[in-house]
């Protein structure tokens, strides 16, 4: 009985493979002349293809000359709209410069979906105008994104609180930096906001309330020794930051010593996102395999999505003391049956200077037996060598980072998991 069920499903499965085979095939044939003009074309010249009609309501106009005069162009694949319909987050893959020149390969965001993306402009019209519907240039001015613009002297948290991840608590020493380095403006390094055009103003607003990325990137740099991508710059609804290299998803079958680097790169990661001598702790509120990156010459982890963060300074914890302020604060193991779980309240990352919710999220999300993703389990530190697995201090530190059994113990295990991870990492080169 059970043979026969599943020979029946596996006709079915075959049956629908076909059926997509061939409606795939079907729309080719009837949009060859289609495809094979969007092969020819170069649409990131394009202003419809980039929004940049919908700006102020954009991303930024930085690398608008780049983009228009055709020194970015999609690869191969990337060109047929066909396959937009797989491509959901809105990623591509573009070379930019010239070829006789060289050129280098870059990623291009739209910062969401389709529908996100269409979301933003009905949201922005029903706080101007009360409708889904509306003109955007003329709904901008009726809106909070433009009520900042003028003489306004300081972007201040009383007007931004909330509006993102990453200013789910902010302070005035993280918004003035976030002006300081906004990177869609010639006047770049100036904390005031009054020096900034009304466009631009409302392009850093707008980016702030949607999707904050773009200014996480820019206000922590990878240039200074961010684990974060390169931003180079945006046009319309259409950002470029450097290609860093393969998902880390692609390591997890790597060999066991490339593993143990990696692992021990993202523990070095958790560690400088919570403690840095600016005072800054970054909290991972999305972390996952597709999240992380591993450049193919120097092996170095970088994140590569760095839309849920936020960002809680310890100077204004510190200063205004709230209660609790400084009893360290364990994030609470989340055991739930969906991929990439995490527990935490916002309000105690914003309320706490001593953390571990990096270190949690990064141990049960992906290092831990705990960590599931696309179908496996195991973590990225599966399958250890047997000597190790005998020892067995490698999966109690793992366990004890992921779900603690005592007080305090995800902090000290975290510690001792560096530095285990470093010596197996020192032994193996």
């Amino acid at each position: 009985m059970l043979r026969l069920v599943s020979l029946k499903l596996g006709r079915l499965y075959r049956y629908v493979k076909l059926a997509v085979l061939g409606s795939l095939a079907a729309a080719l044939v009837l949009n060859t002349h289609s495809l094979l003009a969007s092969l020819q074309r170069n649409e990131l010249s394009e202003r419809r293809f980039l929004q940049l009609n919908k700006c102020p309501a954009c991303w930024g106009t930085s690398w608008c000359r780049k983009f228009l005069n055709g020194q970015l162009r999609l690869e191969s694949w990337g060109r047929l709209r066909l396959l937009d319909f797989f491509n959901v987050k809105n990623v591509y893959f573009a070379r930019y410069g010239e070829p006789r020149e060289g050129s280098r390969r870059v990623v291009l965001k739209r910062l969401g979906s389709a529908q996100e993306l269409a979301d933003i402009d009905t949201k922005i019209c029903r706080r101007a105008t009360g409708r889904g519907r509306c003109d955007l240039l003329q709904a901008l001015p009726a809106t909070e994104f433009a009520s900042l613009n003028g003489d306004v002297r300081l972007l201040t948290p009383g007007a931004v609180e909330g509006w993102s991840d990453l200013v789910h608590c902010p302070s005035q020493r993280l918004l003035d930096r976030l002006v300081r380095r906004y990177a869609e403006t010639k006047d770049s390094g100036s904390f005031l906001l009054r020096n900034l055009k009304d466009s631009e103003r409302m392009q850093l607003l707008i980016t702030l309330a949607f999707n904050p990325e773009p200014l996480v990137l820019q206000s922590f740099p990878s240039d200074e020794g961010w684990p974060f991508a390169k931003y180079l710059g945006a046009c319309g609804r259409m950002v470029a930051v450097n290609y860093v290299g393969e998902e880390l998803w692609s390591y997890f079958n790597a060999p066991w010593e490339k593993r143990v680097d990696l692992a021990w790169q993202l523990m070095e990661i958790a560690e400088q996102l919570t403690n840095n001598d600016f005072e800054f702790a970054l909290y991972l509120l999305d972390v996952s395999f597709d999240n992380f990156a591993v450049g193919p010459r120097d092996g170095k982890v970088i994140i590569v999505d760095a839309e849920n963060i936020l960002v809680a300074d310890k100077r204004l914890i510190r200063q205004n003391k709230p209660e609790n302020w400084d009893v360290w604060y364990e994030s609470k193991f989340d055991d739930c049956d969906k991929e990439a779980c995490l527990s935490f309240s916002k309000e105690i990352l914003c309320a706490r200077v001593t953390v571990d919710h990096n270190y949690y999220a990064i141990c049960q999300n992906l290092l831990s037996r705990h960590a599931t993703w696309r179908g496996t389990s195991g973590g990225l530190l599966h399958d250890p060598p047997a000597e190790i697995a005998k020892d067995g201090r490698l999966e109690a530190l793992l366990d004890e980072c992921a779900n603690p059994k005592k007080r305090y113990g995800r902090f000290q295990a975290a510690k001792e998991l560096r530095e285990y991870l470093a010596q197996l990492s020192n032994n193996v080169r």
